[in-house]
């Protein structure tokens, strides 16, 4: 079986804004956000996983999470993730 690489979307419940990066293990590098051990992330804690593709090599990754962070990657997930503000109340 193939390694599969993850892109992700980390919301900030400090601030509100949204942290997107990729990784092969997923559960770990969120682990390591949420314990203050990634520098970007450390002082926007806490956060919450809200979003993650796989892909099958981390060419394809890569070039996901770069559009991810475009203005049409941002429109992207605004849309796909419209209803997540509504369910995420319960989070705060």
């Amino acid at each position: 079986m193939e390694t599969l690489y993850y892109v992700y979307v980390l919301r900030s419940l400090k601030d509100g804004m949204n942290y997107t990066g990729y990784t092969q293990n997923l559960k770990l590098r969120f682990e390591q956000h949420t314990k203050g051990k990634v520098e970007s992330t450390k002082n926007r804690r806490p956060l919450v996983l809200i979003y993650f593709e796989g892909c099958l090599n981390q060419q394809d990754a890569t070039h996901r999470e770069k559009y991810l962070k475009t203005h049409y990657g941002k429109m992207y997930l605004k849309n796909r993730l419209k209803h997540w503000h509504d369910e995420s109340s319960n989070l705060i």
